[in-house]
């Protein structure tokens, strides 16, 4: 992809692919001459706000229900979980009608709340089970030595589930930057992201290869260095919770 967003559309366009071809930064200059800056910014923003409120979200409500259990606690699992079962299409016109009443078409703080609403249960999920591998005995010193709720969970548990927070706002993450469905229908000029943006390059005449590609690589940028800035965390998020 990278390879082919340096080229012209009619060496993109070549079958078999050409290798030994000129090579330039123009399909570059062209998607940004079309207007990515600002669909860069609105996703940029939506995905970061809405995963930054998320974990903050998650992160209490999952330590309510792992190591201080509420009451019905299996109950309030179930129902985070089952916001989950209507597909998002089946939801689209109501969404459309509120929003339209609300005059929050084309807001991106609109599609910022709808990001958290979509990835709240998951990171709720997955961030209990980050804290049930927590030992009871490190808690408990804590208790004993005076530790009131707060202390206990940001200096003694926070750091111990680090990577796991680190894994579930990466893929919170990844889930916003990529959502197209609702940034298509919500969105038209002001808040539209990156998504959208990239459906729109597709010329029916066929040629768009380069420049498509060009935008791909730009907008996998983001997700790229955010993976390997927190690649280390990552691999040890990814595995905490798998086994007992």
């Amino acid at each position: 992809m990278a390879f082919t967003a340096l080229k012209s559309e009619q060496d993109a366009a070549t079958s078999p692919p050409t290798i030994f071809v000129r090579l330039s930064l123009d399909q570059f200059a062209a998607v940004f001459d079309r207007g990515f800056a600002p669909q860069f910014i609105n996703s940029l923003s939506a995905s970061v706000g809405s995963t930054i409120l998320v974990m903050l979200l998650a992160i209490p409500a999952a330590y309510a229900l792992s190591v201080r259990p509420i009451p019905k606690w299996r109950d309030a699992l179930f129902f985070f979980i089952s916001t989950r079962f209507l597909p998002v299409a089946a939801g689209a016109i109501p969404l459309y009608l509120l929003l339209k009443q609300l005059g929050l078409l084309d807001n991106i703080t609109a599609l910022m709340v709808l990001y958290i609403g979509i990835n709240l249960p998951l990171a709720i999920w997955r961030m209990r089970s980050f804290f049930s591998e927590v030992p009871g005995e490190i808690i408990g010193a804590a208790q004993v030595d005076g530790a009131r709720f707060r202390t206990e969970l940001v200096r003694v548990v926070l750091p111990i589930v680090a990577p796991g927070i680190a894994a579930v706002a990466l893929i919170c993450f990844i889930f916003a930057w990529n959502e197209y469905f609702l940034a298509n229908l919500l969105t038209a000029f002001s808040a539209r992201t990156t998504p959208p943006y990239l459906g729109s390059l597709v010329d029916g005449r066929g040629r768009f290869l380069a420049i498509l590609s060009a935008a791909s690589t730009l907008a996998v940028l983001p997700v790229v260095i955010a993976g390997w800035i927190a690649q280390k965390r990552l691999v040890r998020g990814l595995a905490m919770g798998a086994i007992k």
